[in-house]
Parts: C-alpha cells; sequence; structure tokens
C-alpha cells in the first residue's frame, strides 16, 4: 500500500503576506508533509463585486464584499512563481487550487505536476475540460455535490475518452469547522466503489481525529488547513490546525499506516518466534506400553510445539505406539 499523501493546505492562512507564505513552506516541510497546496485565483476574475461572503468567511474578516476579501489575500503570479521555486528547492511539492482560467494557465506555465480542483469549480465545465487537456495528476474535492454531479465532473476530466487521467476524488464537507454529524465517512467508501478510483479526504473539522479515521478506512490523500497563528484575521484560521497539531496528525497517520499493513494474512516474523512455545504438540497422558493403541485416554496435547502438531489428533488415535513412552513425552512422527 503506498503511503497516504498528506497536503498541508495553505490556502489564505498566509493573508496575502509572501513571507508568511514562506514561513508556511518552511513549517510544512518541517512537519513531513507530502505537499503544501496555495490557492491561485484573481479576485477580478473569480467573484462579482459585492458577492456576499459565507458565513464562516463572515467570522474571521473584515466587513466588505467576498471580492475585497479575495482580493487582500490574493498572491500574484510572480510571488506564487517564487513559492512553487523555493518549495522545489526544500523538497516539498508545491500545489494550487485554480478558480479561473489565467490561474490554471499560470500553473501550467510553472509546470505543476498536480491540479487540485477545489469543491466550487466541481460544476465548472469550461475550467474542468481545460484542467484535462493538462494530461496531470487530478485530486477533485467533492464537497456539496450530488454523485451526478460528481460523475459529470469525471465524465468532463476525461475529455470524450481521448484521455484517462489519474483522478483521486476528495470526500469533503465545505461547512468550516464541519460538525462531526456531517462527516459521513461511509461515503468515501460509496464513492471508492462507485468511481473505482482512489479515495482521499478533504478534512474541515476541528481537531486531529477525523483524518485519522479516514485514514484507517483507506484514505490515499489526506488534506487539511494549517496556520500558523489561530488568532489572525481571516476566514480559515480558526478551523485549520496549527504548527503542532499538524505535526502530531503527520505522525499519528504513518502510524496507522503501519498498524495497517499488507492486504494480506500471514504470521509476522516476531509471531513465527512464539509458534513453538504457545501451539501444542501430542503427547502421552499415561504411561505408553510400546504396541499399545493410541486414545483419547493415554494421548492429550500439550505445549510446546517441537513434536507432532496438535492438528494431527485424529490421525493418531487408533494408531498402535511403536516403543515405550513415559507420561509427557512427545509422540514420535510416524
Amino acid at each position: 500500500m503506498k503511503p497516504v499523501f498528506i497536503i498541508a493546505e495553505a490556502g489564505v492562512n498566509h493573508n496575502g503576506n509572501f513571507n508568511t507564505a514562506i514561513k508556511m513552506i518552511d513549517a510544512a516541510k518541517a512537519f513531513n508533509a507530502d505537499a503544501i497546496k496555495f490557492q491561485s485565483y484573481i479576485a477580478e476574475e473569480l467573484v462579482l463585486p459585492n458577492t456576499e461572503k459565507a458565513d464562516y468567511q463572515k467570522l474571521g474578516s473584515d466587513p466588505g464584499s467576498q471580492r475585497e476579501m479575495l482580493k487582500k489575500y490574493q498572491l500574484d503570479f510572480l510571488e506564487q512563481t517564487k513559492l512553487s521555486d523555493y518549495a522545489k528547492k526544500i523538497g516539498i511539492e508545491f500545489i494550487s487550487s485554480p478558480f479561473d482560467l489565467k490561474s490554471l494557465n499560470f500553473l501550467r506555465l510553472i509546470n505543476v505536476s498536480i491540479i487540485k480542483i477545489p469543491s466550487g469549480e466541481i460544476t465548472n465545465i469550461q475550467l474542468l475540460t481545460k484542467i484535462a487537456e493538462l494530461k496531470k495528476q487530478i485530486i477533485l474535492s467533492t464537497g456539496m455535490a450530488s454523485i451526478t454531479e460528481i460523475s459529470n465532473a469525471m465524465d468532463w476530466l476525461k475529455l470524450e475518452g481521448s484521455f484517462n487521467p489519474k483522478v483521486t476524488i476528495l470526500h469533503c464537507n465545505t461547512d468550516y469547522p464541519t460538525p462531526l454529524s456531517d462527516v459521513n465517512l461511509n461515503g468515501m467508501d460509496y464513492l471508492k466503489n462507485y468511481f473505482q478510483t482512489d479515495i482521499g479526504y478533504s478534512d474541515h473539522t476541528i481537531g486531529i481525529d477525523v483524518a485519522l479515521a479516514a485514514v484507517a478506512k483507506g484514505a490515499t490523500v489526506i488534506e487539511k488547513h494549517f496556520t500558523l497563528d489561530k488568532t489572525s484575521e481571516g476566514p480559515d484560521h480558526r478551523a485549520s490546525l496549527d504548527i503542532d497539531e499538524f505535526t502530531l496528525m503527520v505522525k499519528k497517520i504513518r502510524m496507522i499506516e503501519k498498524i495497517l499493513g499488507k492486504y494480506q494474512k500471514k504470521p509476522s516474523g516476531t509471531e513465527l518466534l512464539n509458534k513453538k512455545v504457545v501451539r501444542k504438540s501430542i503427547v502421552s497422558n499415561t504411561f505408553i506400553k510400546k504396541g499399545t493403541i493410541y486414545t483419547t485416554s493415554n494421548l492429550t496435547t500439550k505445549r510446546p510445539f517441537l513434536g507432532v502438531c496438535a492438528s494431527e489428533w485424529k490421525n493418531y488415535l487408533g494408531k498402535t505406539a511403536k516403543r515405550d513412552y513415559q507420561k509427557d513425552e512427545l509422540i514420535d512422527k510416524e
């Protein structure tokens, strides 16, 4: 089984500050995430003027429209290019979610290897078909989406059969933070069976428990927001992990991977060392004289497993002893 691909979602938690974004890349590398993800957008291309914020966006930001907020937290393409170069330099994958065609073209130009499609764009056929043309690995979030909408998105990404992309579908709920009653991790199993592809989880709950449960259920990708300061202004900080929490989550995920092991059942190496001392052999239950017929009275089974395995019990009943046995002697193999 491949290791879980852990995405540290920076989102807009840099608050539009390039230096903060650099620090977030350093942090993600330090706590051993596989990738750090940003958001690539041009506010004017993304949202109409005077569009209201979502409720969760209102809690952590200044009054004003959604466009004004997004404009404030926007990183320009030159800054994002520098972030991508820096991430490559220190050895962590740079990912960004495109929210408009210009931003998608920018990600093409800097040659990202993975395109992350955010939940809000799952019905954007214009964007999805352009993403498919890039022939990149795709991660698709499915928050707010019905199974029909996800199916349509998968069809659009296939470009009418001309290209079969590697798509990982992320189960997701876009309420920030997501109530535990709305998590529905069994939806991961449904999506996996329905689409026959890798499934992951984009987690917007508080804490790390749900992400760990998703790994135990077979998530191949975990995406989770993090922040350098939960008290900062901005829409996502309060539902994000801090550095210590994200560090713990990564350690726990790697521990769960060891616990899950492989899709097989066989004794482990450590178990084989115990086999002789905890399994049983067929032994004499009384003194047995040569020529005596073995019965349930004069035979029994006891540890250790150094002679005839207890599984041969029925095969020895009715046989004749070929020598004398004292009580508690191992019966010879015949």
